[in-house]
């Protein structure tokens, strides 16, 4: 299993054990969805590799857990620094690898990996809570390291996702086992090379490539694993929260959404149409993306004619071309499950006024796996396409007449991730968003996001919340000591 050159960068393809590369018995192949070549032959872990990472990572962990808060702070701010050296080449090698735009990742998901690292660090050393009395007795918080932390993380934003895991664990003085994606792997072994160099210790972050049926499931049934967070599907979770609960490890879920976008009839129809396109982003692959659009009889009528006009112009293509706005889907078999999501609507009564298909065109050019941005109408609320996340560039259209209807069917899911609401009345917009089922509600803006917030979901969104102090809650052993008034001596 040779180093690999993708997108101009050196990638070691094995695993990251204990601060050394170790070659797995068997590869998988990385395949790039821009064009369908192999870019990778990936090492393919088993249960002896994921056992002999929480090995390593046991072992390190407590000294990593001794180690003074501010030098943990400082390793991860040089890991930080690290990154930023290397924005470009982590841009263009995700890109390769996953498929996403190359201008987001320059401009947002590289700096945002780099920003996961120095906030983390900073929150770590104001983490506190003021002392306490109860009957003259004094508590005290603290946050203890739990222990060995296995990450697990989607194909869809590689390398911030997980860091947004890996981060906090670390700065919390756990040890980490990270199984990247086995659709976009690469980013997570160059982030190892990275960790040493800014004398992270040998053990503390470990990179355990592999399948999930394989190496995540035999990662997540160790006993040793102390944290398990996970993001991806609800079928997935549970199996994961099977294998925690015989352990009694606690888990954190993120596992998507279908969340809505609720056009009110006093909204700005400029704005709103500005913001429903945006949810074309990453081709619909996004979690947090609003892929149910609820617009208000009154507004229908003008919204929807104008946002089909913008929608029609969106722009497929290589991702790594500035003017492409929409580029492919991760994999073929993925395409192929977005495409039967839409044909199965189609089948039941929906009709497509934009897309409704791959793009034949562009695939066969280029071999990739492009789906056109796709817009549905005619459906209805019991329906597969408007209930199931499809994470793909098809969006829904639906019209409700009273505001209470329309809170009804954005809450008629089984998810509650986030909601994005237009509206130009702030009384109806602090209204309307207490009343929705979700982790995160945007008013009159999208994707907005701040590394103290809580994040997480409502539902089959997912377990818990991360974010500033919710992630030292998670990651850490919270323990609160009380301390009697008397009993010491020189006090009688």
């Amino acid at each position: 299993m040779d180093v690999v050159e993708v997108a101009g960068t050196k990638v070691d393809p094995r695993h990251w054990i204990g601060g050394q590369r170790v070659a797995g018995s068997a590869t998988f192949d990385d395949v790039s969805p821009l064009d369908g070549t192999v870019i990778a032959r990936v090492a393919r872990g088993t249960a002896a590799d994921a056992g002999a990472a929480v090995t390593a990572a046991a072992r390190a962990f407590p000294g990593w857990a001794a180690t003074p808060a501010p030098e943990r702070a400082a390793v991860l701010h040089r890991i930080a620094d690290g990154v930023e050296a290397r924005i470009e080449e982590l841009a263009q090698l995700e890109t390769r690898d996953n498929g996403s735009l190359l201008r987001s990742h320059r401009r947002g998901v590289m700096p945002r990996v780099a920003a996961n690292f120095r906030y983390f660090a900073d929150h770590l050393l104001s983490l506190g809570h003021p002392d306490f009395q109860t009957r003259g007795h004094r508590n005290h918080v603290s946050w203890d390291p739990a222990g060995v932390t296995a990450v697990i993380t989607p194909w869809n934003a590689p390398l911030m996702l997980a860091t947004w895991r890996i981060a906090p664990a670390l700065a919390a003085g756990n040890t980490v086992v990270a199984k990247p994606p086995e659709w976009a792997p690469l980013t997570a072994s160059v982030l190892a090379g990275i960790a040493r160099d800014a004398g992270l210790p040998d053990g503390v972050l470990n990179v355990l490539q592999g399948l999930g049926p394989e190496a995540g499931a035999a990662l997540v049934a160790d006993q040793r694993v102390r944290r398990i967070s996970f993001t991806g599907s609800v079928p997935t979770a549970r199996l994961i929260g099977a294998a925690a609960a015989a352990n009694v490890t606690p888990v954190s879920f993120e596992l998507g959404g279908k969340s809505p976008l609720l056009v009110l009839d006093d909204a700005d129809l400029g704005l709103a149409v500005d913001l429903a396109v945006e949810q074309f982003d990453n081709a619909g692959q996004v979690c947090l993306g609003a892929m149910r659009f609820l617009v208000q009889e009154a507004i229908a009528d003008r919204f929807i004619p104008a946002y089909l006009v913008r929608a029609a112009r969106v722009v497929q293509g290589d991702s790594r071309d500035p003017a492409t706005e929409v580029g492919p889907l991760v994999s073929a078999a993925h395409l192929a499950r977005v495409d039967g999501f839409v044909q199965r609507a189609l089948a039941d009564g929906a009709s497509a006024v934009l897309g409704g298909g791959p793009n034949g065109e562009l695939n066969a050019r280029t071999g990739g796996f492009y789906y056109q941005p796709t817009v549905l109408t005619g459906v209805r609320p019991e329906m597969e396409i408007v209930r199931s996340e499809v994470f793909g560039p098809v969006i829904t259209i639906q019209t409700f007449g009273p505001e209470d209807e329309g809170i009804a069917l954005a809450n008629a899911t089984d998810y509650g991730l986030a909601a994005t609401v237009v509206t130009g009345d702030q009384d109806r917009a602090a209204r309307v968003a207490g009343q929705l089922s979700a982790g995160t509600v945007w008013v009159n803006c999208f994707f907005v996001r701040d590394l103290s917030a809580p994040f997480g979901g409502n539902g089959k969104s997912g377990i818990g919340r991360e974010g500033g102090t919710w992630s030292f809650d998670f990651y850490c052993d919270v323990k609160n000591s009380v301390y009697a008034p008397k009993g010491w001596r020189g006090n009688g």
